[in-house]
């Protein structure tokens, strides 16, 4: 190969030096691209020599100096001597060694060299294309004396001529491919490529053919491409899965010579769905205990199918017959097993083998191979049911039984029933589960299963018991059932009235007015309820006061005249006989109080004390003497000598004194309220005593009262504690107030020891708040003309009074 590149170059070279019109002065060795050369101005003295040669004093175009175009090498040369490249020549190189030539660029002096008297380049190694494809240089002719230049430095390019020296290479190899199964021929698989490192623009050393050398008949290659595709119709992975096939390129066009490289493909069929799930046998045999609980595991079952994956998914399912809606089955999809599991409690006594069918189907079927016939298989299961000896059976889930309370001993009040359903049945025992009756109320006939009652049994104290039975036999663990026992209540207690009443008569009731509505209660419990009637005794039905209206068990006392009046007569009593509607009736006389009472226009109680009479407004005798206590006081304090610690009018001394008046009743639930010790306003201010003059330095100062009313108490214990214990207090007893009364009053505070101002004031706005504040109305009504200050504040079911003293 080496010798014919060769001879081409040289036979190149020689037609071109034939055909050249003009001095060839660079000689390549081989010109396979065309000549293109170039005209380059002649050198200085080249010019002044033309010049006196001519005759002529201007510049005038010369004929070119040298001419080449590029020059080739080939590559891996293995010669002994230096590869001759081309030579350098130039019209002023006469032969006599004037000229000189030198080369400058890639290479040069390392891999190229020139001779500097002939011009002859030479490469001085091998050179590689793949490595570096060409070279670029430059050359002058220079004046071998003077080392002028004798023409401009020009550049030229040595390509290194390619060889066939490189291999096609698969750089992506070796390949993994995969195609369906059953595919027709001509299906796609995969592309392979080869590159060749040689040149593609000279010759054929880089045109790669591709063939296949492994694999055939299932496969085929383009050679051009490099496509490989299904060569074999109807390949199926469950015969042969993987194939492996090896592909070649060559280079030349697959010409003799040429150089190879080969690769390897390993290509799997992929599964498709066109192979139908098939049993191993038809008929599958299975065991189940008549014992077994709902959803049991009876057996496994199990369809093949040759195909994987998706593809090999199967459904399971029972078809419709024989003992089929006692079992039911799933699929395992792990294994893709069916699992037949119990729906139904099997009994051996009732039948003891059940027979059905069981269809295995695909999943997912492909519309492709539906012609192959139907994707499903069927098998025949068939269970047998064991015996196994149960506990005896009761004929109800529970019992409920009724008996009267107090009934008699011994009396039968029901029975339980159990059967033994196993064949050859064994007789049934019965008891009572003494944890159910601890104290042995009830008994049972251990054959029979009677109940009775073994202790007197009292409604009012368990009015239902609950036990268990056990029925038992002599193999066999037993069974439990459970009695429910109401004892029913029978009439042996007499009513008596609901709640105790407090009934009173107004001194204006009408006639025929219905002062009290009474009801009764009553211990039994009669199945229909508590009925109750209400009537007078026999003796009573002369009585000319009262009487007893009954209502719907309920009854009215009604006012049979008018004119009732405390003076003549406080307080009434009136029996009453209330009767149940039990069997037999039960009845009781009550008596009633009836108390005369002083009411207000609109029938509200006032007063029901007899001695309110004599007093103005109602005024109880102790509050009366209270009242007279305090004016006798007054006066007399008026009348002595002021000789007090404080000058100041603000100053005031207070005496307190109490009576007892019954207040609001329940309605005043401030009354009860400790929280009413503390106001608000008492946190906000320092409050020093009243009764001695505050001294800088010496007065203490109070603490500040707490909002929690827990802590009141040692509240006013630590007030107390300092009041004894101040030196500045005055020797006589004297009123230290500890707290202000508290906030909520719809009529705001009534107190007036706060209050400086000396003047009357007018109380009349207290017979404005209802009749609660009626006698208060009248006593400061009454005594308004008096020259004291008596205020009340009422709290609960207390008035207190308090006089300022000036």
């Amino acid at each position: 190969m080496l010798k014919r590149n060769c001879l081409l170059l040289f036979l190149c070279c020689f037609f071109l030096q034939q055909s050249s019109s003009a001095p060839l002065h660079t000689i390549p060795p081989a010109q396979h691209q065309g000549r293109a050369g170039r005209d380059w101005p002649r050198s200085p003295a080249g010019m002044s020599t033309a010049s006196q040669n001519g005759g002529s004093g201007g510049f005038q175009r010369v004929k070119r100096g040298w001419v080449w175009n590029q020059f080739f090498v080939l590559e891996e040369y293995m010669g002994s001597d230096p590869q001759y490249v081309g030579k350098l020549h130039t019209d002023l190189d006469k032969g006599d060694s004037a000229v000189k030539y030198t080369l400058s660029g890639e290479g040069a002096g390392t891999i190229f060299t020139i001779d500097q008297t002939t011009g002859d380049i030479h490469a001085l190694r091998s050179l590689d294309r793949e490595e570096k494809p060409y070279y670029t240089l430059r050359a002058q002719a220079v004046d071998i004396d003077t080392n002028h230049p004798l023409e401009p430095e020009s550049e030229f390019v040595i390509k290194v001529q390619d060889i066939n020296d490189n291999e096609p290479k698969f750089l992506e190899g070796p390949y993994t491919a995969s195609v369906p199964e059953m595919s027709p021929v001509g299906t796609y698989v995969t592309k392979v490529t080869a590159s060749d490192a040689d040149d593609p623009t000279y010759g054929n050393s880089a045109r790669v053919v591709y063939s296949i050398l492994h694999g055939q008949p299932y496969f085929s290659v383009d050679p051009k491409t490099g496509v490989i595709r299904t060569a074999l119709p109807n390949m199926d992975r469950e015969v042969k899965e993987l194939y492996q096939v090896l592909i070649q390129a060559k280079d030349m066009g697959g010409q003799l010579g040429g150089l190879a490289g080969t690769t390897t493909i390993n290509i799997t069929l992929s599964d498709v769905n066109d192979n139908p799930p098939r049993f191993a046998k038809s008929i599958f045999h299975f065991r189940v205990s008549e014992s077994n609980n709902v959803g049991t595991i009876v057996g496994t079952i199990k369809a093949h199918d040759l195909d994987i994956g998706k593809n090999a998914e199967i459904d399971y399912s029972i078809i419709p017959g024989d003992g089929g809606a006692m079992f039911d089955i799933t699929t395992n999809e792990h294994n893709q097993e069916g699992i037949i599991v119990l729906r139904q409690l099997v009994d051996y006594e009732t039948k003891k083998a059940y027979t059905f069918k069981v269809e295995a189907s695909n999943a997912h079927l492909d519309p492709r191979f539906h012609g192959y016939g139907p994707f499903k298989d069927m098998a025949t299961i068939k269970i047998t049911v064991m015996d196994e000896d149960e506990p005896p059976v009761f004929t109800k889930p529970s019992y409920t039984m009724d008996v009267y309370e107090d009934t008699p001993l011994g009396i039968i009040i029901g029975a339980v029933t159990a059967q033994d359903l196993d064949a050859g049945s064994s007789p049934v025992r019965y008891s009572i589960d003494w944890k159910s009756d601890l104290d042995s109320f009830f008994e049972i006939d251990p054959v029979k299963g009677t109940i009775s009652t073994n202790e007197l049994l009292d409604r009012e104290s368990i009015a239902q018991h609950n036990i268990t039975v056990v029925a038992t036999k002599s193999s066999r663990p037993s069974s439990r059932v459970a009695v429910t026992v109401h004892v029913l209540d029978i009439n042996e207690f007499p009513p008596e009235f609901a709640i105790p009443y407090e009934t009173f008569v107004c001194e204006g009731a009408k006639l025929g007015q219905v002062i009290q509505v009474i009801s009764a209660k009553d211990q039994d419990l009669p199945m229909s309820g508590q009925m109750f009637s209400f009537r007078l005794p026999q003796e009573g039905m002369k009585n000319k006061n009262f009487t007893i209206k009954d209502f719907d068990n309920t009854a009215g006392i009604v006012t049979l005249r008018t004119g009732f009046r405390r003076r003549s007569q406080e307080i009434y009593r009136l029996p009453v006989v209330i009767e149940d509607g039990g069997y037999p009736a039960q009845s009781s006389t009550s008596t009633l109080t009836i108390r005369v009472c002083g009411c207000d226009s609109e029938g509200s109680l006032l007063t029901c004390s007899a001695e309110a009479i004599f007093l103005p407004v109602g005024l109880s005798t102790g509050a009366l003497i209270a009242i007279l206590l305090c004016i006798i006081i007054l006066l007399v304090r008026r009348q002595k000598k002021k000789e007090t610690l404080m000058t100041s009018k603000e100053d005031i001394r207070d005496n307190v004194i109490h009576y007892d008046d019954e207040g609001g009743g329940e309605e005043d639930t401030h009354a009860f309220d400790l929280g009413t010790l503390r106001n608000p306003k008492a946190i906000k201010e320092n409050l020093f005593r009243r009764d001695v003059k505050p001294e800088a330095g010496s007065t203490p100062r109070p603490p500040i009262a707490s909002q929690d009313s827990a802590d009141i108490q040692s509240f006013i214990s630590q007030r107390l504690q300092e009041h004894d214990d101040d030196t500045s207090a005055p020797p006589y007893d004297s009123l230290a107030t500890y707290a202000y009364e508290g906030e909520g009053s719809v009529v705001e505070s009534l107190s007036s020891i706060e209050s400086l101002n000396e003047t009357e004031e007018d109380f009349d706005y207290l017979s404005e708040w209802g009749p609660r504040f009626k006698t208060l109305a009248g006593i400061f009504g009454e005594h308004s003309e008096s020259q004291r200050n008596i205020t009340s504040t009422v709290t609960g079911t207390t008035i207190t009074t308090t006089e300022n003293r000036h």
